[in-house]
Protein backbone atom coordinates (compact mmCIF):
# COMPACT_ATOMS: atom_id res chain seq x y z
CA UNK A 1 0.00 0.00 0.00
CA UNK A 2 1.46 3.53 -1.06
CA UNK A 3 2.43 6.14 1.92
CA UNK A 4 0.65 9.46 1.97
CA UNK A 5 1.72 12.53 -0.11
CA UNK A 6 2.31 15.49 0.49
CA UNK A 7 2.41 19.25 -1.26
CA UNK A 8 5.80 21.13 -0.55
CA UNK A 9 3.30 23.82 0.88
CA UNK A 10 5.09 24.58 4.70
CA UNK A 11 8.36 23.32 4.25
CA UNK A 12 10.98 25.42 5.64
CA UNK A 13 14.48 26.69 5.11
CA UNK A 14 17.55 27.86 7.21
CA UNK A 15 20.73 28.78 6.83
CA UNK A 16 23.21 28.42 9.48
CA UNK A 17 24.78 31.36 11.66
CA UNK A 18 27.92 30.77 11.13
CA UNK A 19 30.77 28.96 8.45
CA UNK A 20 30.91 25.28 9.38
CA UNK A 21 34.18 23.77 8.99
CA UNK A 22 34.09 20.85 5.72
CA UNK A 23 33.60 18.17 8.31
CA UNK A 24 29.97 19.35 9.94
CA UNK A 25 28.06 15.46 8.64
CA UNK A 26 26.19 14.37 11.25
CA UNK A 27 23.02 14.85 12.98
CA UNK A 28 24.69 15.94 16.41
CA UNK A 29 26.74 18.52 14.30
CA UNK A 30 23.80 19.81 12.71
CA UNK A 31 21.67 19.78 15.53
CA UNK A 32 23.96 22.10 17.51
CA UNK A 33 24.32 24.43 14.95
CA UNK A 34 22.53 27.80 15.33
CA UNK A 35 19.83 28.68 12.89
CA UNK A 36 18.05 31.42 10.57
CA UNK A 37 15.14 30.76 8.87
CA UNK A 38 15.00 32.34 4.96
CA UNK A 39 11.39 33.87 4.63
CA UNK A 40 9.17 34.04 1.20
CA UNK A 41 10.82 30.87 -0.02
CA UNK A 42 8.99 30.63 -3.40
CA UNK A 43 10.85 27.43 -4.65
CA UNK A 44 13.64 25.35 -3.58
CA UNK A 45 15.38 23.66 -6.48
CA UNK A 46 16.86 19.81 -6.31
CA UNK A 47 19.45 19.05 -4.19
CA UNK A 48 20.83 15.59 -4.09
CA UNK A 49 23.60 13.62 -5.71
CA UNK A 50 24.23 13.12 -8.94
CA UNK A 51 26.74 10.55 -10.11
CA UNK A 52 29.27 11.52 -12.79
CA UNK A 53 29.29 9.33 -16.28
CA UNK A 54 32.45 6.96 -16.83
CA UNK A 55 32.57 6.05 -20.24
CA UNK A 56 34.77 3.65 -22.24
CA UNK A 57 34.29 2.42 -25.59
CA UNK A 58 35.04 -1.46 -26.49
CA UNK A 59 36.51 -1.98 -29.93
CA UNK A 60 35.63 -5.89 -30.53
CA UNK A 61 31.66 -5.21 -30.11
CA UNK A 62 31.47 -0.96 -30.61
CA UNK A 63 29.65 -1.00 -27.44
CA UNK A 64 30.02 1.98 -24.91
CA UNK A 65 30.37 1.19 -21.63
CA UNK A 66 29.32 2.74 -18.74
CA UNK A 67 30.44 3.18 -15.04
CA UNK A 68 29.23 5.36 -12.18
CA UNK A 69 32.29 8.38 -11.26
CA UNK A 70 32.64 10.49 -8.50
CA UNK A 71 29.30 11.88 -6.73
CA UNK A 72 28.05 15.45 -7.38
CA UNK A 73 25.70 17.33 -4.48
CA UNK A 74 24.69 19.84 -6.98
CA UNK A 75 23.90 23.06 -7.46
CA UNK A 76 20.47 23.89 -5.83
CA UNK A 77 18.30 26.92 -6.84
CA UNK A 78 16.90 28.94 -3.86
CA UNK A 79 13.89 31.36 -5.14
CA UNK A 80 13.05 34.43 -2.43
CA UNK A 81 10.31 36.83 -2.74
CA UNK A 82 12.28 40.25 -2.71
CA UNK A 83 10.43 42.02 0.35
CA UNK A 84 11.64 45.67 1.27
CA UNK A 85 12.85 45.69 4.55
CA UNK A 86 15.22 42.41 3.39
CA UNK A 87 14.16 39.50 5.81
CA UNK A 88 16.78 38.59 8.01
CA UNK A 89 17.41 35.14 6.64
CA UNK A 90 17.84 36.62 2.70
CA UNK A 91 20.61 38.89 4.10
CA UNK A 92 22.24 35.81 5.66
CA UNK A 93 22.17 34.33 2.05
CA UNK A 94 23.68 37.90 0.78
CA UNK A 95 26.41 37.56 3.28
CA UNK A 96 27.05 33.99 2.71
CA UNK A 97 27.68 34.58 -1.14
CA UNK A 98 30.47 37.44 -0.38
CA UNK A 99 32.41 34.66 1.42
CA UNK A 100 34.53 31.34 -0.23
CA UNK A 101 32.90 29.80 3.37
CA UNK A 102 30.26 26.32 3.36
CA UNK A 103 27.39 27.45 5.37
CA UNK A 104 24.85 24.64 6.55
CA UNK A 105 21.66 24.11 5.45
CA UNK A 106 18.52 23.11 6.30
CA UNK A 107 15.03 21.90 5.08
CA UNK A 108 11.70 21.08 7.26
CA UNK A 109 9.60 18.81 5.07
CA UNK A 110 5.65 19.50 5.58
CA UNK A 111 5.27 15.41 6.30
CA UNK A 112 4.86 14.50 10.18
CA UNK A 113 3.08 12.26 10.60
CA UNK A 114 -0.49 13.19 12.59
CA UNK A 115 -1.54 13.66 15.23
CA UNK A 116 1.75 14.82 16.78
CA UNK A 117 5.06 13.34 14.95
CA UNK A 118 8.15 15.24 13.97
CA UNK A 119 9.03 16.23 10.12
CA UNK A 120 11.66 15.49 8.00
CA UNK A 121 14.75 17.03 8.35
CA UNK A 122 17.40 17.38 5.44
CA UNK A 123 20.86 18.64 6.51
CA UNK A 124 23.03 19.66 4.22
CA UNK A 125 26.32 22.01 3.29
CA UNK A 126 27.23 24.11 0.80
CA UNK A 127 28.50 27.66 -0.59
CA UNK A 128 26.07 30.27 -1.73
CA UNK A 129 27.71 30.66 -5.54
CA UNK A 130 25.38 33.47 -6.16
CA UNK A 131 22.42 35.87 -5.45
CA UNK A 132 20.52 37.59 -8.33
CA UNK A 133 17.71 40.33 -8.32
CA UNK A 134 14.99 39.01 -11.05
CA UNK A 135 12.99 42.12 -11.94
CA UNK A 136 11.49 40.70 -14.57
CA UNK A 137 8.15 42.95 -16.36
CA UNK A 138 5.38 44.74 -15.27
CA UNK A 139 3.14 42.71 -14.09
CA UNK A 140 5.73 40.10 -11.97
CA UNK A 141 6.88 40.24 -8.12
CA UNK A 142 10.50 40.67 -7.91
CA UNK A 143 12.61 37.66 -6.42
CA UNK A 144 15.80 36.83 -5.44
CA UNK A 145 17.44 33.45 -6.88
CA UNK A 146 20.41 32.23 -4.93
CA UNK A 147 22.69 28.87 -6.38
CA UNK A 148 24.24 26.88 -3.47
CA UNK A 149 27.06 24.72 -4.76
CA UNK A 150 26.55 21.28 -2.23
CA UNK A 151 29.48 20.16 -0.75
CA UNK A 152 28.22 17.07 1.17
CA UNK A 153 26.18 14.36 1.24
CA UNK A 154 22.48 14.71 2.68
CA UNK A 155 22.33 13.97 6.34
CA UNK A 156 18.47 13.13 7.11
CA UNK A 157 16.50 12.79 10.14
CA UNK A 158 13.26 11.02 9.26
CA UNK A 159 9.78 12.13 10.28
CA UNK A 160 8.64 10.08 13.54
CA UNK A 161 5.17 9.20 14.87
CA UNK A 162 4.77 11.28 17.91
CA UNK A 163 3.57 10.36 21.88
CA UNK A 164 0.30 9.00 21.47
CA UNK A 165 -1.72 8.71 24.72
CA UNK A 166 -3.95 5.78 25.05
CA UNK A 167 -7.14 5.90 26.40
CA UNK A 168 -9.32 4.11 28.94
CA UNK A 169 -12.76 2.42 28.69
CA UNK A 170 -13.33 5.26 31.37
CA UNK A 171 -11.94 8.21 29.36
CA UNK A 172 -8.95 8.53 31.57
CA UNK A 173 -5.33 8.34 29.94
CA UNK A 174 -2.94 6.12 30.06
CA UNK A 175 0.81 6.25 30.23
CA UNK A 176 2.05 7.66 26.75
CA UNK A 177 3.71 5.82 24.38
CA UNK A 178 6.33 6.43 22.16
CA UNK A 179 6.92 4.94 18.47
CA UNK A 180 11.14 5.03 18.28
CA UNK A 181 12.07 7.29 15.79
CA UNK A 182 14.51 5.65 13.72
CA UNK A 183 18.58 6.79 13.65
CA UNK A 184 19.74 9.56 11.24
CA UNK A 185 21.44 8.42 8.09
CA UNK A 186 23.23 10.12 5.50
CA UNK A 187 22.34 9.41 1.97
CA UNK A 188 24.57 9.70 -1.00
Amino acid sequence: MAGDIYTASGTKFYISTAAVVSTTDTLSEYEALTWTEVAEVEDLGNVGDVSNEVTAAALGDGRIRKAKGARNGGTMNVVCLYTSPIDAGQQAMMDAEETNDNYAFKMELPDAPPPSGTPTFKYFRGLVMSQELRVGTNDNVMRWAFNIGVNSPQTVDPAAAGVLTARSEAGGSSAPTQTKKEPARATA
